[in-house]
């Protein structure tokens, strides 16, 4: 498995649904562990606004692969590695 800043970053984040900060602004992030570890998907929405981040995540393929949803790899690993 891969120990990567964004792994790593990944992994602390809650699994369910939690109240996150990123940018001063707060989003609803759901996070789902499946395949026991394989896949761990990242969906969130900024409330009171209308900015998302989604993708999947693949710790185990080729040392990592993330694999966005409908927008770039950048916004989804800054946003996992500065949310709060």
């Amino acid at each position: 498995m891969n120990e990567t800043e964004f792994y790593t970053r990944l992994l602390a984040l809650p699994n369910g649904a939690n109240d996150i900060f990123y940018k001063n602004k707060r989003y609803l992030l759901r996070k789902e562990t499946l395949l026991e570890g394989k896949l761990i998907k990242v969906y969130a929405e900024e409330l009171g606004g209308n900015d998302i981040v989604s993708g999947n995540y693949y710790p185990t393929m080729k040392g990592g692969m993330l694999k966005p949803c409908e927008m770039s790899d950048k916004k989804v690993i800054d946003f996992v590695l500065q949310a709060q």
